[in-house]
């Protein structure tokens, strides 16, 4: 059976790519307060997915 630890680190890196993603694309298209509002959700999932991709397992 394969170990749900290790797909932690991969969902991390997944979280980070689609808020980089998001960003990009609103930040040439669509309404300031949209670009506020994905730009401040970026800023929580790149963090949430940091602490998912380097945490340490090794306990």
């Amino acid at each position: 059976m394969v170990d749900k630890e290790q797909y932690t680190p991969f969902y991390g890196v997944v979280m980070i790519l689609a808020a980089l993603g998001a960003s990009l694309a609103v930040s040439y298209y669509g309404p300031t307060w949209l670009r506020v509002t994905v730009y401040l959700l970026t800023v929580a999932v790149v963090m949430v997915g940091g602490v998912m991709t380097f945490r340490d397992y090794s306990r």
